[in-house]
């Protein structure tokens, strides 16, 4: 046996493996990550001739976490979700050492794993918005109505594709151009609905609607399928999916994305995030601010190519 393997840092680090399969039962997948990191963790500690886990420091771990952001000749530099995941099973053995006595204090309690970037919203134009709606109504048939109708309410109101299934005709109140929306908690939300997709719930009600439920019950639901019930998420994505494909929009669309738009277009001409906040039925400001940036990588953009000192 190497000395390397006998160490008690090396050792301790094989009883956290332990612990973690028997008494933890992580998932076969989850222990190869803890342990791939583990050894990346215990070769960066023994290249710093530390074998004993009580002699690591908290600056011995916040180095690490540098290493694996910026990389070395053995080693590409990783992201920050890939190096915040390594710095968690480091924090976790380093608690399980001071559980088991192998430590006395925590180097890992002061190391927090990097912030993943927050990931903009995808958002497609207004004209490949209207394209897609376009597309969705084009035969005129009571599906097509439907389908039209659909999209038209997603698209004018942001509500999430649970929330627009979900809708009962009662819901819709056509006269004050207004919807009422339950969310996530059943808490709901009164939204404000657009002229032109109020023109095509319209259209829909009167001369499609009819036509689908007539195949079954009735019911009190807005949007119905070929047999006269409620329409699912997944037809709801089905008929998003032709819709786009008929279009000729090359861009990847899902009913997140139409809401993702409708707040990214709102924002570009000129709404207030909280306005926003409340239409998309958001919790917290901070939730909805990250639309904001997408309009401010837009105004780079435009900056950059527009204005003759940005391109020196």
């Amino acid at each position: 046996m190497t000395e390397s393997r006998s160490a008690p840092l090396t050792r301790g680090i094989g009883a956290y493996l332990d612990h973690l399969t028997v008494e933890r039962g992580l998932a076969v997948n989850s222990l190869s990550a803890y342990r791939r990191d583990l050894a990346r963790y215990e070769g960066f500690c023994l290249s710093r001739g530390i074998t004993d886990t009580g002699d690591v420091l908290e600056s011995d771990v916040a180095d690490f976490l540098v290493a694996l952001r910026t990389g070395d000749a053995d080693h590409p530099s990783l992201a920050a979700s890939s190096a915040g995941r390594a710095v968690v099973a480091v924090r976790g053995f380093h608690r399980f050492a001071v559980r088991e006595g192998l430590a006395a204090s925590d180097p890992g309690k002061g190391v927090r794993p990097p912030t993943p970037a927050k990931k903009l919203p995808k958002a497609i134009t207004v004209t490949e918005v209207e394209a897609i709606l376009d597309a969705a109504g084009a035969e005129g048939t009571p599906r097509a109505l439907r389908d039209r109708a659909l999209l038209e309410v997603l698209y004018a109101t942001g509500a999430r594709i649970s929330e627009a299934v979900g809708l009962d005709v009662d819901d819709l109140d056509l006269e004050s151009a207004s919807v009422l929306l339950r969310g996530k908690g059943s808490k709901e939300r009164l939204v404000p609905v657009g002229r032109l997709a109020v023109g095509a719930v319209e259209g829909y009600l009167v001369r499609g609607r009819p036509a689908l439920v007539a195949a079954g019950s009735g019911g009190a639901a807005l949007f119905v399928n070929h047999r006269g019930g409620r329409l699912t998420r997944q037809s709801a994505w089905t008929v998003l999916a032709g819709a786009v494909a008929r279009s000729g929009v090359t861009a990847e669309v899902s009913p997140h994305t139409l809401r993702h738009s409708f707040a990214t277009h709102l924002l570009d001409g000129g709404a207030d995030v909280r306005v926003v906040q409340e239409l998309l039925g958001h919790a917290s400001v901070t939730t909805t601010q990250i639309y904001t940036l997408v309009t401010v990588e837009r105004l780079r953009e435009v900056y950059s190519l527009a204005h003759p000192r940005a391109r020196s």
